[in-house]
C-alpha cells in the first residue's frame, strides 16, 4: 500500500480523535513544535499525542511519524480555516510580519498562521509563501535577475 495513503489515513484518524477529545488545538501546537524544532519538544506530551505515538510504535508505523504529523497539521488548519504562510527575511522584522499579517487576514478572510525564518543569504528583502504562490522580494533574486539579463544581452557567461 502507498505510504502516502497510509499516512493520510492515520493523520485523519488522529485528527478525528483529537477533535473528539476537544484537545486538537494543544496537540496541533505540540506537533508543530516537534516538526519545526525537535530539540524544543516539551518533556510532557499531550495525552492524545503520547497514546498515538505508542499506537504507531505497536503497529510498526514509526517511520511514517513525520509524514503523519505534517498531514495532521495541514488537515487541522484546513478544518479550522487557518492559512499557513511562510515568511523568510534577511533579518528579523516584526513590523513586516505584523503588516503582512493584517493584509493577509483581510485578503483571505481567515486566521493566518505565520512561520518565519531568517535567511541571511537573501541579503535583504523577503520571500513570502502562501499555498502555491511565492512572492520573492529579496535582494538575492533581484541580483540574480540582473546577472541573467546581463549575460543574455552580452551573450557570454559571467
Amino acid at each position: 500500500m502507498n505510504q502516502g495513503i497510509i499516512s493520510s489515513r492515520y493523520a485523519r484518524a488522529f485528527l478525528r480523535y483529537t477533535e473528539g477529545t476537544g484537545n486538537s488545538e494543544k496537540v496541533c501546537a505540540q506537533v508543530r513544535i516537534a516538526l519545526n524544532n525537535p530539540d524544543a519538544m516539551p518533556t510532557k506530551l499531550e495525552p492524545e499525542l503520547e497514546k498515538f505515538a505508542v499506537m504507531l510504535n505497536e503497529k510498526g508505523r514509526m517511520p511514517l511519524l513525520r509524514d503523519i504529523l505534517r498531514l495532521y497539521v495541514e488537515m487541522y488548519h484546513k478544518l479550522k480555516g487557518i492559512k499557513t504562510v511562510r515568511l523568510s527575511t534577511a533579518v528579523p522584522s516584526p513590523q513586516l510580519e505584523s503588516k503582512l499579517l493584517s493584509i493577509l487576514e483581510k485578503q483571505f478572510n481567515c486566521k493566518v498562521d505565520f512561520e518565519t525564518t531568517v535567511d541571511s543569504s537573501l541579503i535583504g528583502g523577503f520571500v513570502l509563501l502562501v499555498d502555491d504562490y511565492m512572492l520573492d522580494a529579496s535582494v538575492k533574486s533581484q541580483i540574480e535577475k540582473i546577472r541573467k539579463e546581463f549575460v543574455k544581452q552580452h551573450n557570454r557567461l559571467v
